[in-house]
């Protein structure tokens, strides 16, 4: 990163969601080395206290995104400590593994609450105070829309990114930038996908089989907030970073992917209430 954009962190008052491990603790550790201030919030208090330490003894709460009310509070302990804020990341989300009609109607629930109505909470709590020309919210969401059996991620992630682009227009006039962060499959704890809490291997071919080091992650978000970026990528070799290469990907013929899908989805009892016709006849055949 150029030396400017790095200028461009030093004194920034940053907070960041789902920083007590993985990419959240990661970024706020570099972004604490390039001279910003950071906030945290999380779920596990212990974990965030180590991140804190890293950070230069940085504030942090305990806080659960789907409680509207604690993410306010939150917001305005942090913004207190912190003197202010500058940027906002809407990094905290889940990965659940969820087949739509064989899995579990409270998985789809969970993953709106915490990936959209969370991701929600978190610009509302932040709008007043990032409402100003150096204002900055970024939105990490996910490029993975077009893997198999991840319905109800893809769902819920895309939720949230178009929560950042009409967020983006609102806060416009005031000078605001809000950003989307599109990131592959990163080498942290919720890489693997399973049903009923089982972990399985990855479709051979999927972006799950490709898997980039959480560092590709932090680099490229630390670069989007430098630079206020509307659009960011992560590994910039992912399907879907733009129009074009999204719908090549929609045409492309996914024979592996869909193989391996099935054989997947095999291994589940999938119930229905669908009358299947005996084999050989067509159904209705003989009614008068």
């Amino acid at each position: 990163m150029s030396r400017t954009l790095e200028e461009n962190l030093v004194g920034r008052r940053v907070l960041i969601t789902g920083s007590a491990r993985g990419i959240g603790a990661g970024l706020a550790r570099r972004l604490h080395e390039r001279g910003a201030r950071v906030g945290l919030l999380g779920l596990e208090p212990e974990l965030l206290e180590q991140t804190a330490t890293t950070c230069g003894r940085a504030p942090w709460r305990r806080c659960d995104i789907r409680d509207r009310r604690a993410v306010e509070d939150s917001f305005d302990y942090l913004t207190d400590q912190l003197g202010g804020l500058d940027v906002v990341v809407a990094n905290a989300g889940v990965t659940p593994p969820a087949h739509i009609v064989a899995g579990d109607p409270e998985v789809m629930r969970y993953a709106i609450e915490v990936n959209v109505l969370g991701t929600y909470h978190t610009l509302r709590a932040a709008g007043p105070y990032i409402g100003h020309r150096n204002g900055y919210a970024l939105v990490v969401a996910s490029s993975t829309a077009f893997d198999p059996l991840r319905g109800v991620h893809s769902a819920t992630r895309g939720g949230a990114e178009e929560l950042g682009e009409a967020l983006r227009e609102e806060l416009k006039p005031l000078g605001t930038q809000v950003g989307i962060a599109r990131l592959g499959e990163i080498d942290t704890d919720r890489t693997l996908i399973g049903f009923d809490g089982a972990a399985v291997p990855a479709p051979r071919g999927s972006a799950l089989a490709r898997t980039s080091s959480i560092t590709v992650a932090i680099d490229a978000l630390e670069r989007g907030i430098a630079g206020r970026k509307n659009r960011i990528s992560a590994p910039s070799r992912v399907p879907g970073s733009d129009s074009v290469r999204m719908l090549a990907l929609r045409a492309l013929p996914l024979r592996g992917i869909a193989s391996r899908a099935t054989e997947m989805t095999r291994s589940i009892e999938l119930r229905t209430h669908a009358t299947v016709p005996a084999r050989g006849r067509v159904q209705g055949e003989g009614a008068a």
